[in-house]
């Protein structure tokens, strides 16, 4: 089994991403909803991929908390978000991450996406 963390502080929207993530198999995931949370979540569980809202709420937002994911944990991670702009996304990007995705989230490109980064990392 993989474990997933959703980092989505909308909680129909993180629940609609868990029941997702169930369809696909050989995944568990949890959810937190602050990136407070999902640091002392990473720490405890170590996840093998972070799925990771940009627009969190709170003192960080979802561009700073992925910059500790990637940089300190070397966790990948994908973005997904409602903000589509080009200076968003350039800014997200800028980090490296290993997907980002705007809500609705398309089921099918999320699934090849997580197939890609946990199960066939050579692709």
């Amino acid at each position: 089994m993989k474990k997933v963390l959703i980092v989505e502080d909308e909680g129909i929207v993180s629940l609609d991403l868990k029941n997702t993530l169930s369809t696909f198999g050989k995944i568990e995931s949890e959810v937190a909803f602050t990136a407070e949370d999902a640091m002392n979540m990473i720490k405890k569980n170590r996840p093998d991929l972070v799925l990771m809202d940009i627009g969190l709420k709170g003192n960080i937002d979802g561009i700073q908390a992925a910059e500790m994911v990637i940089k300190d944990h070397k966790i990948p991670l994908v973005f997904l978000t409602g903000f589509a702009d080009s200076s968003t996304e350039k800014k997200a990007n800028s980090i490296s991450p290993d997907g980002y995705m705007t809500k609705p989230v398309d089921e099918d490109k999320l699934r090849k996406l997580i197939q890609q980064i946990l199960f066939d990392p050579s692709c």
